[in-house]
């Protein structure tokens, strides 16, 4: 690139004075980013090519060079590179193409055991039909290449990633009935806030987030657990064998005004067992309070024993359902996320009953200093009118 003797000063905007600033301060940056940035800035301060230059201990060249990458192309490219020749091309676009689209068929489906790609098998298919497909390119793909292309496609093909279908069609109209919930809940503790508990207690109503977790497993343990050592083991150390003693289901709801939670432990979660949280959750709550349960679409919340039992409290429960597959929009489940995450974490019990009791210690120290649950995901959409 000739460099003229004479050329237009530099100028720059506000924004990128401020970059070029950042830039020559910081200890993260490249250091050509840093010394592009510094002759720009001694540049634009009425200092010679030559004096920068022998300011930063580089070649003349290297200074006008960087002044002239900006008068022509821009602030990026005086600190970047400019596109060089390089090495030629060994594969073509289509040849790309197709190995991306090998990589988006499952394996089974070109006549293979495998459920997903691994990088030995996919470089062995490519090689293999590569020609046939008119790619012959393609016969000295490497693990290393195969990775690349896949990387500038954004495919992981040997890996699964999963998801929720979404199979309600009412599915926007009830979660929009259950966030309207969230927000009622809301103005509701803000009022009490406010106001004091006493005039929330006047406002009839209380809302319960109510969930079942079926299949908590009792495991006791073979040998007894050894409890760490300083300086020997960190770690508890626990034989990896273990005994089965059978499972409960727990039914809880949590009190979205209080953060307090109401639970009970059975075998079973069907109607009866349904119908007995019900039952302690008409004692737990004054006769003048009607009470509102969020809830999913197990059988048991709208079979004929419940729908009875209902029958005999009118206007006592209501039910907001939430979509099929959409107990994520349940507040509850956050406390058992939780619960799983800590309390049964690892648990080792004795009998059934133990950890029946544990289970129930357990939510009397939650009551002890309950936390109310906030819901944040779209609430700023939903109004009440």
């Amino acid at each position: 690139m000739p460099f003229p003797r004479k050329r237009s000063p530099v100028q720059f905007s506000q924004q990128e004075m401020l970059k070029l600033e950042s830039i020559r301060k910081s200890r993260t940056e490249e250091k050509r980013r840093t010394l592009r940035a510094a002759f720009l800035l001694d540049s634009l301060s009425g200092q010679s090519d030559e004096a920068i230059a022998q300011h930063h201990h580089v070649s003349r060249s290297s200074v006008v060079l960087c002044i002239q990458k900006f008068l022509q192309f821009g602030l990026d490219a005086a600190l970047g590179e400019l596109p060089r020749r390089g090495k030629p091309r060994q594969l073509p676009d289509d040849a790309i193409v197709w190995v991306q689209h090998c990589a988006c068929q499952k394996p089974k489906e070109l006549g293979y055991s495998y459920e997903l790609w691994t990088y030995k098998l996919l470089v062995a298919h490519i090689q293999q039909h590569c020609v046939a497909a008119g790619h012959p390119a393609l016969l000295r793909l490497s693990r290393s290449k195969l990775h690349r292309i896949l990387r500038q496609g954004e495919l992981r093909p040997h890996k699964i990633r999963y998801y929720v279908e979404k199979r309600d069609p009412d599915f926007e109209i009830k979660m929009a009935s259950v966030l309207h919930v969230y927000k009622e809940v809301e103005i509701v503790n803000e009022y009490r806030r406010d106001r004091g508990s006493d005039a929330g207690r006047q406002l009839g109503m209380v809302t319960i987030s109510y969930d079942e977790k079926p299949g908590i497993q009792a495991l006791a343990t073979t040998t007894p657990d050894r409890p760490p050592v300083a300086g020997t083991h960190p770690s508890h150390l626990r034989d990896g064998e273990y005994v089965r003693l059978g499972t409960v289901s727990l039914l809880a709801g949590l009190d979205l005004h209080s953060g307090r939670v109401t639970e009970t432990v059975s075998d079973t979660h069907n109607s009866g067992d349904f119908i007995a949280f019900l039952q302690k959750l008409d004692s737990a709550y004054p006769e003048h309070h009607q009470i509102r349960l969020v809830l999913d679409n197990h059988s048991a919340h709208i079979s004929k024993e419940t729908r009875g039992y209902l029958l005999t409290m009118p206007q006592r429960f209501v039910f907001v359902f939430t979509p099929k597959h959409g107990s994520w929009l349940n507040l509850i489940e956050n406390q058992f996320s939780k619960m799983t995450r800590t309390m049964l974490r690892g648990i080792r019990v004795t009998s059934k009953q133990e950890l029946i009791d544990r289970i129930h210690q357990y939510f009397d120290e939650i009551n002890a200093a309950p936390v109310v649950f906030h819901w944040k995901y779209k609430m700023d959409e939903t109004i009440i009118v």
